[in-house]
């Protein structure tokens, strides 16, 4: 029988809100950065890669037993200049951070990437992406063959970053600090910006995952440690790969342009139908409707379960809203599968409720998350709906604003911190398990 999982906690620890980056009176670059300005970004950078050097120097010899070269070198760059020639290529319009094993270098841009990451999402995902670099230096230390796909080159990064950002959430970092809440939400919603789009397959070259595998790559390594990123290979990654399997690139690319909207009524019935085949209920279904929500507490909830009616009350409109992608030059919402999974959140009320479980307080919202990912998991196959690129990310997006409904109890109170929504819905898709969320969540 599965561990029940801690709601008040992220991976066995507790869960705070406070200010993620350098901590006060840090900010003198400790290491030299070539081609630097000597600006504030650059001096955040350096001490980040100080940082997550000094991490390693600690962990490479307990976990390998090999011990830790430093980086030759660190490179900072402005893509918006004439650029500079690091590893034989031109750095001109390059916004990007990257490895170089040729001159063992990590390179960034300090012009548009890192102060991009820095104000729109947060100084956690600054941490996060040369993490990931440093990542690639790791894998080139370990020996990891050049010939390996750069799918599991980049999942691994993405875990050892993970695995970093645990040890500066213990406090263990004299130089950074990260909050658990708000930290990490950072670091998740940069994964997701920086994600293959639709269209990529899991073997391409060049790829490295979609969010939703980035997310599990990187939680693999806050939960588990270096160790398990190390696990990661070309097997494992072709398991779970949840960007591959849809078909042909272009069929991939259509499916993801094609958005269902909630209004439409065999939309509507494909969602009851696809519900209704994922979980047998004993009693009668309940019945999705438009209505007055009842029992919720936050304003803006788009759907309610009512428990003694046994019905789901839905505001098409506001779904609708949040089911329409952003298209160039006018705002949006998520996307199509966002909406439909925040329904089927609700449904999955009806099934803890024929189950005899709470529907109120924070284990009711993990277990909704994670039955809300089992129904995602009965998609893959196709039937009444089936899934396509992008619909997971689309899960991830919604699960990071601050009122997610996928992990929502049946007030509409959700879970605090996004890594545990996530963990959650994970959970219930990887297992392909009804039973597995009444185990871990009660």
């Amino acid at each position: 029988m599965a561990q029940p999982v801690d709601p008040t906690r992220v991976a066995g620890l507790e869960i705070t809100d406070g200010p993620s980056g350098l901590k006060p009176g840090v900010l003198d670059a400790a290491l030299p950065v070539d081609g630097g300005d000597g600006g504030e970004i650059d001096k955040v950078a350096a001490n980040a890669v100080a940082d997550v050097q000094r991490y390693w120097r600690e962990h490479l010899p307990a976990v390998f037993s090999r011990d830790f070269r430093p980086l030759a070198k660190l490179a900072s760059y402005d893509s918006a200049g004439r650029g500079r020639v690091i590893c034989g290529a031109s750095t001109a319009g390059l916004v990007n951070a990257f490895y170089c094993a040729g001159e063992d270098v990590v390179a960034w841009d300090r012009g548009e990437l890192l102060p991009m990451l820095n104000d729109s999402i947060g100084p956690a995902s600054v941490m996060a992406v040369l993490a990931h670099e440093i990542g690639h230096a790791v894998q080139f230390r370990l020996g990891l063959p050049a010939a390996t796909p750069s799918i599991v080159k980049e999942q691994q990064a993405d875990c050892y970053t993970g695995a970093y950002l645990r040890w500066v959430a213990e406090g263990k970092s004299p130089m950074f600090q990260v909050s658990t809440g708000r930290g990490l939400n950072e670091v998740l919603t940069a994964l997701f910006q920086i994600r293959d789009s639709a269209g990529v397959a899991f073997d391409d070259d060049g790829a490295h995952g979609n969010a939703f595998d980035r997310v599990s790559a990187f939680q693999f390594g806050f939960t588990d440690g270096p160790a398990r990123c190390a696990m990661i290979d070309e097997r494992e990654v072709e398991g779970r790969s949840t960007q591959g399997g849809f078909g042909s690139a272009a069929a991939n690319e259509r499916a993801a342009a094609e958005n269902v909207r909630l209004d439409d009524r065999e939309a509507l019935a494909d969602l009851t139908t696809s519900l209704r085949q994922a979980f047998r209920l004993a009693a009668t279904p309940p019945t999705l409707t438009t209505g007055a929500a009842c029992g919720v507490t936050t304003e803006d909830a788009l759907a309610s379960y009512c428990s003694e009616s046994n019905q789901i009350n839905l505001d098409l409109d506001g779904l609708v809203r949040i089911g329409t992608p952003p298209r160039r030059g006018r705002q949006g919402g998520i996307g199509d599968f966002a909406a439909f999974a925040e329904v089927a959140s609700r449904y999955t009320l009806a099934v803890q409720q024929e189950g005899g479980f709470r529907l109120d307080g924070p284990v009711a919202a993990q277990r909704t998350a994670c039955l809300t990912g089992f129904w995602a998991s009965t998609l893959v196959d196709g039937g009444a709906l089936t899934l396509s690129p992008g619909d997971l990310d689309e899960a991830i997006a919604e699960m990071l604003t601050r009122n997610s409904l996928i992990a929502a109890d049946v007030r509409g109170r959700t879970l605090p911190a996004g890594f545990a929504r996530v963990a959650a819905f994970r959970d219930g898709f990887s297992s392909g398990s009804q039973e597995t969320c009444g185990e871990k969540y009660r």
